[in-house]
């Protein structure tokens, strides 16, 4: 289950005033509103079926997206407000940081993890056996983190401490039919951050995709979108391991179709916030 980084493409700049760099998602609307007094317009040359979410338009650093919402089409500008970019960089610092066995506040993320996952059981170290029980692949749960670095573990622990219910939940494998070769949790956990990074390319210059874009508008609402997104995603993924009766070898095929699915509830008219994911309510 090791993750391999991606590299993110090249992205040329572009007039952030210009009103054709506005990508529109597909609507039954033939134009794109871009508000009073914008001139909005929709791609040039093209009708609203060739305009909405051609591939050849993603990638060439467009100023803003136009998504559907509620019936109209809402512009998202690039130009990123002060909340906005501040919440980004700190995620995006979040994300460049390597677990470090030998930095202290590192170690007692990890005693946390432990604490909230097992609070009647004492740790024996920070290496021992116990640790397969949550599924790492050795004693020692460091070695695991290098696909997603310091921000897996803070995810895990943010699920422990958050959704307790449903963390313990899925770390006991409690609902359905299990497979006799099940998913180890922990490992999971790490792969499932990863995803995320590289679903919504937050480490690109440039918006490449409209997950992207939307998912920033979102941190304007709440500046730990990624922590609970990542919650979603874990249930999402064990909810689809039991719709496919999987077994372990069949882990990074659900992990794709994990993916789409919430690309797709992203992408909904509705979905403003991540507490408005059809796939929340799965929390508890």
């Amino acid at each position: 289950m090791e993750a391999a980084a991606a590299a993110p493409g090249p992205a040329a700049e572009r007039d952030p005033e210009h009103h054709h760099g506005c990508l529109a998602v597909r609507t039954s609307l033939p134009r794109c509103a871009l508000g009073a007094g914008s001139g909005g317009s929709s791609l040039p040359g093209s009708s609203d079926e060739a305009s909405c979410g051609s591939p050849r338009w993603i990638g060439r650093g467009l100023s803003c997206v136009c998504i559907k919402r509620k019936g109209t089409c809402e512009r998202i500008c690039m130009n990123l407000t002060p909340v906005q970019e501040e919440r980004l960089q700190r995620l995006k610092h979040r994300m460049k940081v390597y677990f470090d066995p030998s930095r202290r506040d590192h170690q007692e993320a990890l005693k946390a993890l432990w604490h909230a996952t097992y609070p009647d059981q004492e740790l024996q170290g920070l290496i021992s056996e116990q640790w397969k029980d949550m599924g790492w692949q050795g004693r020692d749960p460091s070695t695991d983190f290098r696909g997603a670095g310091f921000i897996s573990l803070e995810n895990l622990l943010f699920f422990a401490k958050t959704f307790s219910a449903s963390f313990q939940r899925l770390l006991k494998k409690q609902c359905g039919n299990r497979a006799t070769w099940e998913y180890p949790f922990a490992v999971a956990g790490v792969n499932i951050t990863f995803m995320i990074m590289q679903m919504l390319d937050l480490q690109s210059t440039k918006p490449r995709t409209f997950v992207r874009a939307i998912f920033i508008q979102m941190l304007s609402e709440d500046e730990w979108a990624f922590d609970l997104l990542y919650c979603v995603a874990f249930v999402v993924m064990d909810k689809q391991w039991l719709d496919k009766n999987a077994s372990y070898m069949d882990f990074n095929e659900v992990l794709k179709s994990t993916r789409a699915q919430l690309e797709r509830e992203l992408m909904l008219d509705d979905v403003i916030r991540i507490e408005d994911m059809p796939s929340y309510s799965l929390l508890c």
